[in-house]
């Protein structure tokens, strides 16, 4: 008894767990459900014509950098000979794509130079006061209504006269980050260029320090970046000289190395940046390193909203379509079935549930194809609760109790239903593997609702089972078999 109302609150907790997830993370749909935007972009290539190689190389780091971004079934094509046209779901994610999209990511590790200590303190104390005029800049675009900027804007005026720095822009949030980036140029002009580059990464990530609220990404080496490193940070250990980290020209962390690594330097192959980054920050320069830098830098020439491929009648069609399937379905289950039918369908609305839970924390960008998918699992989920009802009906005619029914059928089907589960599973796999995008989110969906289905077959529809049949009126033999195939 009690092993059964653990599982059914486990069960309760699971579907309150999906409510709250589908709430506070809304699912995503694809360009063919909500449209998106179109980006066109150049690669720009001084004295010379764009090749097809370095055309491929653009595309693939791109794709990269947009499956980092968590932007699923974008499509990205190329057109002529030195352009792409990246179409995104969501015109919501054009800002923050432009934003990452738009930077070569070139990665870079350099030494101080010599004598420029006093340069490089002037400059990241410049650089600080800016960081701060930020911080108030925000500070009071959210608090105060009047948005009175003018202490702001007459500090950032001297530190730019300071710096003999006009910046292009006339919007002050604007100004304030173009005189920080010109800055870190100036800053990265102090270090010397070394060999190691992010060519020598292997991985990127991120995490909160723990002194502070502020974010760090930490830096995974191969063995020949890790030698390197080990060289490089063994050379300035203990001296004035300080290690900077290079972002396409731009200084966003100098460090200076311990006297105890002057024997060996800092070996393991591990880095960490910490230049103090904000959560977005710290996200989208990992999105960059992971993708890896563009071998040719380039620019967006045009963007365009796209509207919803399939149309908002044929949207409107197909909800109706497969709201219609399920209410045919859980109808059917429920008049042939019986007690075991309403079973059954509460078991597909704990799956639904469940699904699109998945879907909405991976996150899973629902498209037509993903969602025929997600119809097609509920299909499996269905027969496996038919095996599983017909296994009991059996069992109810050789004259056996209901609970031994129950617990006959369930582990008399046990076995069909994980080897049908399993060779889908594969088949997803594979079409993973091998397909399209599109075919991509089809295996991606229907794998999920293979490993959900198997659990709520299994596990749910046998915990509310049992569950009904505490209730006495509900252990008549009539609700589960019509009483001519009762066993004389």
């Amino acid at each position: 008894m009690k092993k059964r109302q653990g599982w059914l609150f486990f069960i309760i907790f699971l579907l309150t767990l999906s409510i709250y997830l589908l709430i506070n993370y809304p699912l995503k749909f694809g360009l063919d459900f909500e449209g998106g935007s179109s980006l066109t972009l150049e690669l720009v290539k001084e004295g010379g014509n764009v090749t097809n190689d370095e055309l491929e190389a653009v595309q693939f780091v791109l794709d990269k950098r947009v499956n980092n971004l968590g932007v699923s079934e974008s499509n990205l094509q190329t057109l002529g000979r030195d352009k792409l046209i990246l179409e995104l779901p969501g015109v919501n994610k054009i800002e923050e794509a432009e934003r990452i999209l738009g930077k070569t990511a070139l990665l870079e590790f350099r030494i101080q130079k010599v004598g420029t200590t006093d340069d490089l303190n002037n400059l990241q104390s410049q650089r600080s006061d800016i960081n701060n005029l930020i911080d108030q800049f925000l500070f009071i675009k959210n608090r105060d209504e009047k948005n009175d900027y003018t202490d702001i804007n007459n500090i950032l005026l001297n530190i730019q006269n300071d710096l003999n720095f006009s910046p292009k822009s006339e919007d002050l949030y604007k100004k304030l980050i173009e005189t920080k980036q010109y800055i870190n140029n100036q800053i990265g002009e102090l270090f010397t260029k070394t060999d190691l580059t992010g060519k020598d990464l292997i991985d990127a990530g991120r995490r909160q320090e723990q002194t502070n609220n502020n974010w760090e990404v930490t830096l995974t080496f191969n063995d020949e970046g890790a030698r390197k490193f080990a060289l490089i940070t063994k050379s300035i250990a203990g001296t004035n000289q300080t290690l900077s980290i290079i972002l396409d020209g731009e200084s966003i962390s100098e460090a200076s190395v311990g006297i105890q690594f002057s024997a060996n330097g800092i070996t393991g192959g591990l880095a960490t940046i910490s230049g103090n980054f904000n959560a977005q920050e710290a996200r989208d320069l990992e999105v960059q390193l992971k993708g890896g830098s563009l071998p040719l830098p380039i620019k967006i020439i045009e963007r365009n909203e796209i509207s919803p491929l399939l149309g908002q009648k044929n949207i409107i069609k197909s909800v109706y379509a497969a709201i219609s399937g399920l209410l045919i379905v859980g109808i059917f289950m429920i008049f042939n079935y019986r007690i075991l039918g309403l079973v059954s369908v509460v078991s597909l609305i704990l799956y639904g549930f469940f699904n699109l839970a998945f879907y909405s924390l991976i996150p899973v960008t629902l498209t037509l194809p993903g969602i025929s998918g997600l119809i097609l699992s509920i299909g499996m989920a269905v027969d496996a609760n038919i095996l599983i009802f017909e296994r009991i009906r059996e069992e109810l005619r050789n004259g056996n109790t209901l609970i031994r029914s129950i617990d006959s059928g369930f582990q008399r089907a046990n076995s069909s239903i994980i080897d049908g589960h399993i060779t889908t599973f594969l088949s997803c796999f594979v079409l993973f593997l091998l397909g399209t995008n599109f075919v991509k989110g089809f295996a991606v969906t229907l794998g999920l609702g293979v490993g959900i289905s198997l659990f709520t077959s299994l596990n749910c529809s046998k915990t509310i089972l049992r569950f009904f049949t505490t209730y006495q009126s509900l252990r008549q033999k009539d609700l589960y078999l019509p009483r001519r195939n009762f066993s004389n």
